[in-house]
């Protein structure tokens, strides 16, 4: 028997419900805390199960229509059945969790959360294409809720920044026109502030057929289009010649705005609306004061770099990767920021040799990848240093940071809140403030 009725007692990390079967934990697709469903076994493995919702029989009060269509078979939303609020709450749920379970803290008050526009927010991402022969046709979207090894079969992305979410299935009308429509493995896509890029990824040569074609698209629906024939050094511009991706930071009252230039493929915060408002707000927690010293780590394009440049006397941003540290450096300059420095390494290894890292910083902005900063926090942060603002895309291993900082470098964990910079996502971003003891 695949088919069970079941309370729905808790909502997994990825926006699942969980029930229980005979004691065995069974995540069940579409179902919310507090229903009761019927659901049908997809998947089993040895310590839990994985189900598909058949029936709602008593619905959560905080269940909501969704509002795209081809929510549930899609994979790029999770969430879009349960309400904005509880949406909130349950990845505020997640980071009190691991902040418990993990770093063993829990902070001295809860910063409320930060949210933004929750529709056609995404300005970055990427699509699958697949040219399937039984429909005839080609596939370009995200992986399929069910099964991610298939494209699911969509026409339009209600999260998507509304100069593409629209038109996802015109896109996959185009490759299907085209000569190399078995060719083109997907397609990326980065919206400036006035510039919206498309970067065709493809494994043969194209025709002049189909360059033509990927032009008059463009054209047509105001897009930039990018070509890459092999890895990230291969993407070059087909149309216009040298189009230019940027987008505007505002750095508070009576501070200039900054711009930043970025190539498509570059890091940039996914939320723009978000990041405006993420920016705002780690600002204020580090108190940028005039006659402040500040180190950015995981710094990127200068995100957080530049807006802290026109506020504190000295600021050095430093990032893994050559090319993401040359144009930052070349938006300072652009920007006429002289006061800002920028230096290439690995931070997920020993620094504590460098320049920068020997250096006696007051605060540090700490913005890593999910890995989080703990090889950072074996050499940094120096005793002079009174103030760290933590920003985190994965909330356990800012909660093992977090519990590093405490007990061993003799910081208050002075607050903590999560930012939602992926509505109807399960995903956690949040943001922390570390001032010395």
């Amino acid at each position: 028997m695949n088919e069970f009725e079941a309370p729905i007692t808790d909502l997994s990390h990825d926006g699942r419900g969980v029930a229980r079967i005979d004691g065995k934990t069974v995540f069940v697709s579409g179902a919310l805390l507090g229903e009761q469903v019927r659901f049908k076994i997809r998947k089993r493995h040895r310590h839990f199960d994985e189900a598909e919702t058949l029936a709602i029989l008593t619905p959560s009060p905080h269940r909501v229509e969704p509002r795209c269509r081809h929510f549930g078979q899609c994979g790029g939303c999770s969430l879009q059945h349960l309400d904005a609020v509880s949406q909130i709450a349950a990845k505020q749920r997640v980071l009190v969790d691991n902040f418990a379970r993990i770093g063993k803290v829990e902070p001295e008050s809860w910063l409320p959360p930060l949210t933004d526009e929750a529709w056609g927010y995404r300005r970055k991402g990427r699509l699958s294409v697949r040219a399937v022969a039984k429909k005839g046709r080609v596939l370009v979207g995200f992986r399929e809720e069910s099964n991610p090894r298939f494209v699911a079969d969509i026409t339009h992305c209600e999260v998507v920044h509304p100069a593409i979410g629209p038109k996802i299935g015109l896109l996959g009308e185009l490759v299907g026109s085209m000569d190399a429509a078995a060719e083109i493995a997907q397609i990326e896509f980065a919206a400036g502030d006035d510039t919206v890029a498309l970067v065709f990824r493809h494994l043969k040569p194209l025709s002049e057929g189909d360059r033509a074609k990927l032009i008059a698209f463009a054209q047509e629906h105001a897009f930039a289009i990018y070509l890459q024939p092999g890895g990230i050094s291969s993407v070059h511009p087909l149309w216009p010649e040298q189009p230019r991706l940027a987008f505007r930071i505002p750095a508070g009252e009576g501070v200039e705005d900054v711009e930043l230039e970025f190539q498509p493929l570059d890091f940039v915060q996914v939320n723009a609306g978000m990041n405006r408002r993420m920016l705002a707000h780690a600002l204020q927690l580090l108190d940028a004061q005039p006659a402040d010293r500040v180190l950015d780590l995981f710094c990127g394009l200068g995100n957080f770099t530049l807006p802290l440049a026109r506020r504190v006397a000295e600021v050095t941003g430093v990032e893994g990767e050559h090319g993401l540290v040359a144009r930052a450096a070349e938006n300072a300059k652009q920007n006429g920021i002289t006061n800002a420095s920028f230096a290439v390494a690995n931070l997920f290894e020993d620094q504590r040799g460098t320049d920068w890292a020997r250096k006696p910083w007051d605060k540090l902005l700490l913005d890593p990848p999910r890995a989080g900063a703990d090889k950072v926090l074996e050499y940094l942060p120096h005793k002079h240093t009174g103030r760290i603002v933590y920003v985190s895309c994965h909330p356990a291993s800012l909660a093992r940071d977090a519990g590093i900082l405490v007990n061993q470098h003799g910081f208050r964990l002075v607050s903590a809140g999560v930012m939602d910079m992926f509505p109807h996502t399960a995903h956690v971003e949040s943001i922390a403030l570390f001032e010395r003891r």
